[in-house]
């Protein structure tokens, strides 16, 4: 049996590195040619790389959330033409029992399926568990020892006090999902009972490591971190640490550089959203004609176009290797987005020429596209100025992350009804806070300040909207 290296190739112009978001395998494994064995992300997309011939996985080099250089060794194989798995393509594989390097063979280069989707948010492509392997993680009581779940489904399980190791999933490669958790809860799948503690040791202390006990790797003295007296009756460990990686630590490492690179400042103040509320009333109908679903923020973003016309500073960008102040002409809308995988912001191109009913339609594929994990590379990057809406849940105010290296972010909160003056009387109007922060680098107060009146006089008044509207 001869063992073959395959290295991490070339992902993309100007990819580096990646980050290792799942292992699609595991040593031991029988694989055939082009069969999914991991998943790398790099700034640009996600991959998933194919096995570049077939064999047995001899090892996995690299673990979950660390990142791995370009042309590192990323997986062994273990290659014979006389056994299971059959020779690569072109004759190139591994004979005489010896050693065949990266270098040797046409692998190198291979690539796999290029997703350009967001981790953690599934793989159609996943090989589905073997018999054996299923069998086997029955037998042990455990079907993964470091399983898949959304973290919703992982906040599930705590509250339903589930160890989600023990739970047979049904999703995609390999996930647990509420519904898998729901049948476990229910008896639909038995786990095996835990094994005996360990007799007490004679200075008092367990035999072995338990609930509540943490053992240092370079220790021999065990580290203990004694859970709250209300907790010992509970079943199952009381902590759990899963790898801080895919999506969530690129998200933690963009906030982080925005936050510690502009200088935020935000200001808030409040719209009458009245006179919109109408206008989108009477035009919903007409939309939905058209099977486009109308909310405000189309509205919103087309007013954010017209004062970016008129205070184009709030569409710049600093380019701090040349130190240049960089004004675009064009006009990409983020629209951050929720997802179990995490908060993602996909881009509407071009706002200023497209209609309402172009940005509805473009909003709602790029939020569906987002939430289902399909969205492409292109999707998700360009943006100019971000639009983040918190809907219903929106509170009274927040102060907005800057998309760097964007200067300004417009945060739209919940609209409710509230006392207004109007024409001197006091009225019921439908009044919504505007939550904008900016880098007071690039963006002076007063300067900050006009922007978000010009904002709110579009959507006071919606009719001077339209009449500007490319």
């Amino acid at each position: 049996m001869a063992r073959w290296e395959f290295k991490l190739p070339d992902i993309g112009e100007g990819v580096a590195e990646g980050e290792i978001v799942s292992w699609l395998v595991k040593p031991g494994d029988v694989v055939r040619e082009d069969q999914p064995v991991v998943e790398v992300m790099t700034d640009k997309a996600t991959v998933t790389i194919g096995a570049p011939r077939a064999g047995v996985i001899a090892e996995t080099r690299g673990k979950v959330g660390e990142v791995v250089a370009v042309h590192s060794v990323l997986v062994v194989f273990e290659t014979d033409a006389g056994a299971q798995a059959s020779a690569p393509k072109g004759g190139n594989g591994a004979t005489n029992g010896t050693t065949k390097n990266a270098e040797d063979g046409p692998a190198a280069t291979a690539v796999g399926d290029i997703r350009e989707t967001l981790p953690g948010m599934g793989n159609p492509r996943a090989a589905p568990r073997s018999v054996a392997t299923a069998s086997a993680a029955s037998q042990s009581g455990y079907w993964n020892d470091k399983p898949l779940a959304t973290p919703a489904t992982r906040q599930m399980a705590r509250e339903l006090s589930i160890d989600l190791k023990r739970v047979p999933p049904s999703g995609p490669q390999g996930r647990v999902t509420k519904q898998d958790l729901l049948a476990f809860s229910q008896g639909a799948a038995t786990p095996a009972p835990r094994p005996a503690p360990l007799p007490a040791a004679t200075d008092g202390t367990s035999g072995g490591s338990a609930p509540g006990v943490v053992t240092g790797k370079e220790s021999r003295e065990p580290v203990r971190i004694a859970p709250p007296q209300a907790a010992r009756t509970r079943t199952g460990p009381l902590e759990e640490r899963v790898p801080f990686a895919g999506l969530r630590r690129k998200i933690a490492a963009r906030m982080a550089q925005s936050k510690h690179t502009a200088a935020h400042f935000t200001f808030v103040e409040e719209c009458d959203a009245t006179r919109l509320k109408a206008l989108r009333a009477r035009l919903k109908g007409h939309a939905e004609a058209q099977g486009v679903k109308l909310t405000f923020l189309p509205f919103i973003a087309k007013a954010c176009v017209l004062a970016l016309r008129k205070h184009p500073i709030l569409n710049s960008a600093l380019d701090e290797t040349t130190q240049e102040l960089v004004y675009r002409r064009y006009y990409n809308l983020g629209i951050a987005t929720s997802t179990d995988a995490g908060l993602i912001v996909p881009v509407v191109k071009d706002a200023d020429t497209s209609s309402i009913l172009d940005i509805a339609r473009e909003i709602e594929r790029l939020s569906n596209d987002a939430k289902a994990g399909k969205s492409r590379a292109e999707d998700l990057s360009g943006s100019t100025f971000t639009i983040t809406s918190l809907g219903a849940r929106g509170g009274l105010l927040a102060t907005p992350i800057l998309n760097f290296p964007e200067v300004g972010i417009l945060g739209v909160h919940r609209m409710k009804e509230r006392p207004v003056v109007k024409d001197g009387q006091i009225v019921i109007g439908d009044v919504m806070l505007l939550s904008l922060s900016f880098d007071h680098r690039v963006v002076d107060g007063h300067v900050g300040a006009a922007f978000a009146y010009e904002l709110i006089a579009y959507l006071e008044d919606p009719d001077k909207l339209i009449l500007e509207m490319a």
